[in-house]
């Protein structure tokens, strides 16, 4: 059971990696020290679904690694 888990918590893992980098907005490095911010877009479309499938997934690998923890 504990070996269905790792690997379910590795495959999630990796999808979480794929839709962060997914993510990206243009913005390079420079936003991350608060340049390019002038503008605020709201998410439409696969911008919106590739966030809501980040969230899903960080909350999946929480919750199955919290089962793999308590196991």
């Amino acid at each position: 059971m504990k070996e269905v888990l790792l690997v379910l918590n590795i495959i999630i893992s990796l999808l979480v990696v794929v839709f962060i980098l997914m993510q990206g907005r243009g913005a390079g490095l420079g936003g991350a020290w608060g340049g390019g911010g002038e503008t605020y877009q709201t998410r439409r479309g696969v911008e919106l679904l590739t966030m809501r499938l980040t969230v899903f997934f960080i909350i999946a690998f929480f919750v199955v690694s919290a089962i793999n923890f308590f196991l």
